[in-house]
């Protein structure tokens, strides 16, 4: 499971919902939520965490939490 789909899992939300709100298909949330390389948009992004009531911020902060900077 992805990061987005753990936020997702975490909130309880109805993905169906989601999909309602934001125009995002229900297989595109599913795709985001289980396939770890499936690539997340700064606009699905933005979108979801309006239809959660979250702030993007957050739903960035949380999505790439295991995102490094390569040492040098």
């Amino acid at each position: 499971m992805t990061e987005i789909g753990k936020l997702l899992d975490k909130k309880s939300v109805n993905k169906a919902e989601i999909s309602r709100k934001t125009g995002i298909s229900a297989s595109r949330l599913s795709e985001l939520s289980l396939k770890s390389s499936t690539r997340l948009t700064a606009e699905e992004l933005y979108l979801i965490a309006l239809a959660i009531d979250a702030k993007p911020a957050v739903v960035l902060e949380e999505v790439c939490k295991n995102l490094k900077l390569e040492a040098q």
